[in-house]
């Protein structure tokens, strides 16, 4: 059972079909479900690749990813550490944007690190600047 993307041309609304066979999606005319058009035009749909943790982190680890980090410049360390955060796929909570956001600004690590005492947890320290760069 396929489902095929469209555009519509009447509502300007991209739409999903699902079809009852290939052959039915071939021979019948598609109508927009929202509109009820039938000016419609397929659409290419959009792919979804499933990659392992191993393979996302490792795509972190390579030249490219690295390439633009300077660990003296918060923006840079911001931009890696919002990249690593869309690869692993978790919701890393409203201090990790706090953080983020001040880092985007150019605050510097450390004093973010003083005002945020509960952020360190046992360990101290975030994980961000100096040699103990890493994952929370």
């Amino acid at each position: 059972m396929p489902i095929y993307e469209y555009t519509c041309h009447d509502c300007q609304r991209r739409v999903s079909l699902l079809w009852r066979s290939f052959a039915d999606a071939a021979s019948r005319e598609p109508i927009c479900p929202r509109c009820g058009g039938r000016d419609l035009s397929r659409a290419v749909s959009r792919v979804a690749v499933l990659r392992s943790e191993e393979s996302r982190l490792d795509n972190l680890a390579d030249d490219s990813g690295l390439s633009g980090l300077d660990e003296n410049d918060p923006k840079s360390l911001a931009r890696f550490m919002r990249k690593m955060a869309n690869e692993t796929g978790e919701d890393l909570g409203p201090e990790f944007e706090e953080v983020m956001g001040r880092l985007e600004a150019g605050e510097d690590p450390e004093s973010i690190e003083q005002s945020m005492p509960d952020l360190a947890g046992e360990g101290g320290g975030m994980g961000v600047g100096g040699d103990d760069f890493g994952v929370m």
